[in-house]
């Protein structure tokens, strides 16, 4: 089943965080993941967005998604994220407009 990880996030390290963005891609693209948001400036309609910048990815299956965040390419390069980022991440199976 389809996964979806929704990341919202704080950057407070500019250079850091730059430095993760620019080799992300290589390593996402590894996976069998799909980015379908990257958003730096998401439109507040309702309520507060105390945050920077919304991602969201699809994966195949939760399986994957662990495969891509645990694996050896993405944690030689988490340390820039954490450096640079603070983040929110949830992890959802369904994704619907219709409940």
């Amino acid at each position: 089943m389809t996964v979806y990880a929704i990341a919202q996030i704080e950057i407070f390290n500019r250079e850091a965080y730059d430095r993760y963005q620019a080799k992300f891609w290589d390593v996402f693209k590894q996976f069998d993941g799909s980015l379908l948001v990257n958003d730096e400036n998401p439109k507040v309609l309702e309520g507060q967005w105390p945050k920077d910048k919304v991602v969201l990815m699809s994966f195949p299956s939760e399986a994957s998604f662990y495969a891509w965040a645990g694996s050896p390419q993405y944690k030689e390069i988490v340390a820039d994220r954490r450096a640079g980022a603070n983040l929110s991440i949830i992890l959802s199976e369904k994704f619907s407009l219709n409940g």
